[in-house]
């Protein structure tokens, strides 16, 4: 058995081309399956715990050089932009840990969630499939060299040009709740294999699909009866129990909905062969989910079942960390607050606050010449702030009070960790800020380095 191996970073002379990164990871890419097996849960816990303390060392060394290289009095405008710093070794250690508390799954990666391209490149060295919903993430998938047996168009309500372009690239695998949805595929792609979508109670999760999507039980045979009668394949079934989940009790009530559609399938002939769970799982509750949803998997489901899932957030969000600098300082008469103003904000890569429910800690990396990436009380001591993004619409707000060690000057910068899911996924360049921030690339497992060299 090979154990994780927590010691590497990317050597300079493999840095991509455009990529500023004193150890950014390159990008060559091709399929191949994950190179290592595992021992036992503690073992790879253990292994993550150092990977982890590997990795922090590489960020806050990376923070340091960048924003060290800016001179708030002389640099060229937009020299101070925002940054991420990407840790590809903790992406690396999400797929271990995925492998490891759900080994029957195969993760199908979602990605709306983060698009990044050496994320996706390492994805795909590591052999994960990929959930698409549009001809540019189809496309985007493709040109890493990712067969498109390993993409599920997982959209239930598709433009019809898309569905003859996923027809031409043959992307075959689609989802769909309605009989619309059939008849379209019927004229366009009728040799697509299709799952049938089917309604969640998403009530608990952050973000919820339900409302919009998926078909509920009082349907779906009507639905399989259709496809049938159109002679079209349906090969499975999926349900996504909305982002950001925050138990495993809607995951099990959904594997037992999807129990009754196979068996609705099976009764009008049918061979449906494989079952979607989705997406929703986050990074600190996985293994209490995990350990739940894959026994009520096997209950439900012979080993001869497929089972594929979309996760997105769990595979980034603690991956990348967001830079900011402090543009503006505003006292106010008469208070013991004040404001602080970012570079970054609702409409870049803060959109998180209004698109994902998210309530971001502002962290102080630097004041004067202290540096704090990492200690325990840079979010919190005797400075009360409200922080601010940069465009000129007021509704622009990180957070209306949060707590700092210092009173921040102008020239000054914080961080936000845990930032990979939804943030410079849905960013715009609204008041023509920049919405394409550079990120620079770290590598704290040497297998994810490896991968990423071949």
């Amino acid at each position: 058995m090979t154990e994780v191996e927590t010691n590497a970073v990317c050597p300079p002379s493999l840095i991509p081309r455009g990529v500023q990164a004193d150890h950014a990871c390159p990008s060559p890419y091709a399929v191949a399956p994950l190179p290592m097996t595992v021992d036992t849960n503690a073992r790879v816990k253990a292994s993550a715990v150092g990977g982890c303390l590997h990795g922090q060392a590489l960020i806050s060394r990376a923070l340091r050089n960048r924003v060290n290289r800016v001179d708030n009095d002389s640099c060229s405008p937009g020299g101070e932009d925002p940054f991420f710093v990407a840790d590809i070794g903790e992406v690396y250690r999400q797929h271990v840990r995925w492998k490891v508390n759900l080994p029957r799954v195969e993760p199908f990666y979602a990605v709306k969630c983060n698009p990044d391209l050496t994320v996706l490149k390492l994805l795909a060295r590591l052999g994960t499939g990929f959930d698409c919903a549009s001809k540019k993430e189809m496309d985007l998938i493709m040109s890493l060299g990712v067969p498109p047996s390993r993409i599920i168009y997982a959209h239930p309500c598709k433009a019809s040009s898309f569905i003859r372009y996923a027809s031409q690239r043959d992307v075959r695998k689609m989802t769909f709740d309605n009989a619309e949805e059939l008849y379209k595929i019927k004229r366009y792609f009728p040799e697509a294999e299709l799952f049938l979508r089917i309604v969640t109670d998403d009530s608990e999760s952050l973000c919820q699909f339900s409302m919009k999507y998926g078909a509920s039980l009082n349907h779906t045979a009507d639905l399989l009866q259709l496809a049938k009668d159109l002679e079209l394949n349906v090969v499975g079934v999926s349900f996504h129990v909305g982002s950001g989940a925050v138990g495993a009790k809607p995951f099990v009530h959904a594997v037992h909905s999807a129990r009754t559609v196979f068996d609705q399938a099976e009764a009008v002939g049918m061979n449906v062969t494989t079952l979607d769970i989705g997406g929703g799982f986050g990074v600190d509750n996985f293994e209490s989910i995990a350990e739940v949803l894959g026994p009520a998997i096997d209950e439900c489901f012979p080993s001869t079942v497929r089972v594929v899932a979309e996760p997105g957030r769990y595979y980034v969000a603690s991956a990348f960390t967001l830079a900011c600098h402090v543009i503006a300082r505003r006292e106010l008469p008469h208070h013991a607050s004040y404001m602080l103003y970012l570079n970054d904000g609702v409409y870049g890569n803060m959109n998180c606050i209004l698109f994902d429910h998210q309530q971001p800690i502002v962290r102080a990396l630097t004041h004067g010449n202290r540096y704090m990436y990492g200690l325990l009380d840079n979010c919190e001591g005797p400075v009360t702030a409200s922080v601010w993004g940069p465009t000129c619409d007021g509704i622009d707000c990180i957070t209306r009070e949060c707590q700092l060690p210092y009173a921040l000057d102008v020239g000054d910068w914080v961080y936000f960790d845990n930032f990979g899911a939804y943030t410079m996924s849905a960013a715009t360049g609204f008041n023509g800020f920049n919405d394409n921030c550079e990120v620079l690339y770290v590598c704290s497992e040497n297998a994810a380095n490896k991968l990423l060299s071949e």
